[in-house]
Order: C-alpha cells, then structure tokens, then sequence
C-alpha cells in the first residue's frame, strides 16, 4: 500500500483525498487543517485523520479531534500531494520535503522549472516514472494536452492556435469573479501554451485566454493545423475511443456546460464531477489540413485521476496504460 498525505483540502485537495480512499493500492494516511471551516466538518465525519498545520487550538475548541502535527503526518507518509496555493508548495517542498527525503505531488499553480517533470497521464507518464517532485499541470492545460495528443497521433501537428474561456470562480467561491464583465488575459501567448509544452514537448501552440461571468466550466476553441488532412468521423472515432475524453452531441440536447454538468449528476459521477474532457460533435470541423473543435473542461475535477496517476509513477509503478486503467475503474472515468 502506498501510503498518502494531502497537503491542503480545498477544492482539489478534498477531492484528491477522497480518490486515495477508493484505490486498492494506496491509503489515505491524513490530511492537513489549517482553520475551523466546514471543510474540516466534512474530513471530520468522513473519519479522515486531521493533522494540524500551526496552532491546533481554533480547530480543537470547535471539535475538530487532530491526530497530529504536519511533522507527524510527513513521518507516516511515503508521498504527499501538496494543494497549497501556488509557491507554497514549492517552499513546503524545500523545508520540508527534501530534508525528509520525502517524494511529493504538485499542482499546476507551481512553476514547471521548480519541479523534476510535469505531468499528464496519457501523455508523459513513462518520463516521470520514479521522479522525486511531479507537477500535476492545470485544469486547462490537461484538458487541451489530452485532446491533442490524440489528434497528434493521429495526423501529426503543426501548430495549435485556442482559446480558453475560463469560468470566472468555482461554484462555491463567493470572493472572486468577474461579476458583469468579460475579463480578457493581456499576456500572449497565455500561460497555457507554453505549459502544454512541459508535456507534449514538440507540439507548437499559442493560446489566448479571457475569463467570463459563469462558474460551471472552461471552454476551449482549438484550431489544429495538421501534418495530415484529418477527418471529422475518424476525429469523432478517435475522441470516442480515448480514455478520459467524452464525446457530447447536441442532437441529444447536450447544448452547453450547464447541461453538461447535469448530465454528470444523472449518470451518478463523484460529486457530480465531470472529470473526462467532453468534446461537442458537432463542434469538430475541418477546413484544409486544420481542425477546428471546441470542448468543456471541468475545473474542479479532471485532475484528481492525474493525481492519482502521478503518485504510482512517483513511486515507480510502470505500467502507465496500468494505472490509468486502476485510476478509472476506482473514480467510475471512461
């Protein structure tokens, strides 16, 4: 058993924590509390041991039992997954961490420099195989290395030009926004691009980025210039086929990301999650040697089963195509 801490129980963290309890290879040893919150309520009655990060009396005065310090956690642990906003992770890492000789998970706010590889299941799994410090890349950044590695092996890319419209909060985050605005990103290309490259290394892409009043998902318009001259239906095949990618059609009523994450709920999914890529048929077009398609990205969850790849290749499971299938049957992913 490979025994898991998680560093952090927000909205990936939580949700990571619940996929450790349901692999048949791993154990959720604990997870970290910082403040008295409803997040630590729900760990609480999910019998998930809470260790304290700082002073444990707010979370002790509210009935909140610690089983620990964050000290004791690292010295139960054989890796952690660290859910700290970004760089706090990589200063955990260092002060932490490395003294401990302790291998560790990061997520995509963590610089690809800071880390020993950057990580997408499908993608690169064999080149973090046994590495110390993996970067599970962003939400956005999965959802397009995903989509395009298949189109990749298809055809071949030339380059890649999309853009993400991001989802302006999560659907709990009432600090954030924007409200009534349509917020572009002035940075070009967006930080997206580059990072795809942390992955999918030869594939040239640019992105572009703007954030819209809505909570539900990110979507992405991808113009894909190919080798080959691809085809819609062998596009549509070849989406259907992979793993972690859903194809959606309209001519079922499945219009939007609304009526996306409602689907999610009726086919019973984890939290109601949407973890696979959904790609709109409809939506895939071909003009020359480029293909056009546009697909949602859940922002709370298509990570999580990266995560959980990522914590067997730290720890030297081989078999990616392995893990993946693991990771699927325990989290209910096609």
């Amino acid at each position: 058993m490979i025994k898991v801490g998680v560093v952090g129980y927000g909205t990936i963290g939580k949700r990571v924590a619940d996929a450790v309890m349901l692999q048949k290879d791993m154990e959720l040893v604990g997870i970290t509390g910082r403040s008295y919150s409803w997040r630590m309520i729900a760990a609480k009655e999910k019998k998930i041991p809470i260790y304290a990060l700082g002073d444990d009396e707010e979370l002790r005065k509210n009935g909140i039992k610690i089983a620990g310090k964050f000290e004791d956690l690292l010295g139960k642990v054989d890796i952690i997954v660290d859910g700290s906003p970004k760089k706090i992770g990589i200063e955990n890492r260092d002060k932490y961490y490395k003294p401990r000789k302790l291998k560790a998970i990061f997520e995509g706010g963590e610089k690809a420099s800071s880390v020993d590889a950057s990580f997408v299941a499908q993608c690169n799994y064999d080149e973090c195989i046994g590495k110390d410090y993996i970067r599970v890349v962003s939400c956005n950044t999965t959802g397009l290395s995903r989509t395009l590695n298949v189109i990749n092996k298809l055809y071949g890319l030339k380059e890649v030009y999309a853009t993400m419209i991001r989802r302006g909060a999560d659907p709990w985050d009432i600090r954030h926004g924007p409200i009534n605005a349509i917020v572009p990103v002035l940075e070009l290309p967006s930080h997206h691009g580059p990072d795809v490259r942390t992955v999918l290394h030869d594939v040239e892409i640019f992105t572009t980025a703007l954030s819209v009043s809505q909570t539900l998902m990110h979507v992405h318009t991808i113009t894909a210039e190919c080798k080959k001259t691809p085809n819609v239906d062998e596009v549509v095949k070849a989406f259907d086929a992979a793993t972690r990618i859903r194809v959606v059609a309209n001519d079922s009523l499945i219009r939007s990301t609304a009526e996306i994450m409602e689907f999610a709920k009726d086919i019973g999914k984890l939290r109601g999650d949407m973890p696979e890529i959904c790609v709109w048929k409809e939506g895939i077009g071909v003009h020359n040697n480029k293909l056009l398609y546009i697909q949602a990205v859940h922002q709370e969850s298509d990570v999580v089963c990266e995560n959980i790849d990522a914590i067997r290749a730290a720890m030297g499971f081989k078999d990616g195509k392995k893990s993946i299938a693991m990771t699927n049957a325990a989290l209910g992913i096609k």
